[in-house]
């Protein structure tokens, strides 16, 4: 099959191009990856991540759907090329190192911009889910940092 369908797909490309399984569009079923349960080593609290991907080069692209649980949150950290996250459900907190704490919420997108230490994750009374985004940097798209305190997360 994967033979058929890469010879149908040299029939449309270009004839500088190459048929190989990059020029190929991959659909990835949802509930077709297992899920990943986030590590305690860079969160606090229940969190799950879905639709993991990240791309081979030239791409760099990576991401998942991330779910927290009430009070759960992610550990400080920064991204060497930024990161994007969209609110699909819930409500949580976002904080970049000695600033304020913002509230964030459903339909909400959130640029972090590379290098900024930051966190964000769940409120303490309801849960959050966001689809994050980054670009991986010399094969990194994370650096981790020290969990949040008790002190430091709101309550």
């Amino acid at each position: 099959m994967k033979t058929i369908i890469i010879a149908l797909t040299a029939l449309f490309l270009p004839a500088t191009a190459m048929a190989t399984q990059d020029s190929v569009v991959i659909v990835t079923s949802a509930g077709s990856q297992p899920t990943a349960i986030g590590a305690a080593d860079y969160f606090t609290g229940s969190v799950k991540v879905d639709s993991r991907f990240q791309r081979s080069s030239p791409a760099r692209i990576g991401g998942g759907v991330v779910s927290f649980d009430a009070g759960a949150r992610t550990a400080w950290h920064t991204h060497p090329l930024g990161q994007t996250l969209m609110v699909t459900s819930g409500t949580g907190w976002v904080q970049q190192w000695n600033s304020e704490i913002q509230s964030i919420k459903t339909g909400d997108v959130v640029w972090i911009p590379p290098g900024v230490k930051h966190w964000h994750g769940a409120s303490a009374s309801q849960p959050l889910v966001h689809i994050a985004i980054s670009e991986s940097l010399e094969g990194s798209s994370v650096t981790w940092m020290e969990k949040v305190t008790e002190n430091q997360y709101p309550r």
